[in-house]
């Protein structure tokens, strides 16, 4: 009796939550919908505040190690374009956006909203749609919360693994291999699986559509950054060759353009802002090129060892001399 009714509950939870979750799922495919949906995973151990101090922790090491653009057109440009992609997004955190000065086709979004764009990928786009794709790509990682997701998938694995190394033949031994391995968990942050790139494809289309872009636009780029890996293998660098445009990849895309973004008449292609940007970066690089090679420009030598080795001797030769220097007695009360 008491299974029956148990049963009939059940059911009828189901039934209630069925809408719900049926609501839920189509709310993810509805641009409609973007910004008043939640798109990140169920178990997250950080908070919003703790992820944006986590960004903001690591953008400060980033920009110790690169050279960022101080051209004000192009960061208020590149700003401008990011910022109107994250106000047609589902985040929940401010974006701050920096462009960094490289060659390299690259783009990256840290925990927080920390976002850089190297200018060799704006330098490399063909239109304002290209750019904007890859950025909507990189945005919807941090709205998806990506990077800390996956560091609690990890955490959770290593919790998992607790009792077994503690009971198991390493005992207190594995526990202690346990705490070395959190050394690694940083690296989490920016290495995402297949699945989360899946779904930073189909959020960033959805963002693209939002702010008015064509989505075609980010298949052609990716497209075209394949036939430039197939001619000069090692073009491209390492973060777009970890998760390659595949032509199963690309084969989704192309139906979530289809299936879910209606149909418009116009979009935005480009801009006469992006060719200005695009030709004050190849002149910021030809620029920084011409100082790097030449050979008459003032540079820094570290001192040698020997160098400091000998100044500290001289000082000590000098400390030895001054031994016999006159010094001020206290006069005796």
């Amino acid at each position: 009796m008491h299974a029956k009714r148990f049963l009939a509950v059940l059911l009828a939870l189901a039934l209630v939550s069925a809408p719900a979750f049926a609501q839920k799922k189509k709310a993810k495919d509805d641009v409609e919908q973007i910004g008043n949906r939640d798109v990140d995973c169920s178990v997250n151990f950080y908070g919003l505040e703790r992820e944006v101090a986590l960004g903001k922790s690591l953008a400060q090491e980033i920009e110790r190690s690169v050279k960022l653009v101080d051209d004000p057109v192009v960061n208020e440009y590149v700003n401008r374009v990011g910022q109107r992609l994250v106000r047609n997004s589902d985040a929940k955190v401010p974006f701050t956006i920096k462009v960094i000065e490289s060659d390299q086709i690259n783009a990256f979004a840290l925990p927080g909203g920390f976002f850089y764009v190297n200018s060799g990928l704006i330098t490399n786009a063909t239109e304002e749609a290209e750019l904007a794709g890859v950025m909507a790509h990189e945005i919807a990682h941090v709205t998806a919360r990506h990077g800390t997701c996956q560091a609690t998938k990890g955490q959770i694995t290593q919790l998992a693994m607790i009792p077994l190394m503690i009971f198991g033949p390493g005992g207190w031994a594995g526990y202690g291999l346990y705490q070395g391995l959190n050394f690694f968990i940083p690296v989490t942050f920016l290495a995402f699986s297949r699945g989360a790139e899946t779904q930073a494809d189909y959020l960033g289309l959805q963002y693209m559509y939002k702010t008015g872009y064509d989505p075609n636009a980010y298949i052609s780029f990716f497209e075209k950054l394949q036939a430039q890996e197939k001619k000069s293998p090692g073009s491209i660098p390492k973060i777009f060759r970890t998760h390659p445009p595949s032509g199963d990849r690309i084969q989704k895309t192309q139906q979530t353009i289809a299936t879910i973004l209606p149909a418009r008449d116009e979009y935005i292609v480009s801009t006469s802002e992006f060719d200005l940007v695009k030709a004050r970066l190849f002149q910021i690089q030809s620029v920084s090129k011409a100082q790097e090679d030449d050979p008459n420009r003032p540079t820094l030598r570290k001192r040698t060892e020997r160098e400091a080795d000998k100044e500290k001797n001289k000082e000590q030769k000098t400390e030895e001399k001054d031994d016999d220097r006159p010094v001020l007695k206290r006069r005796p009360n």
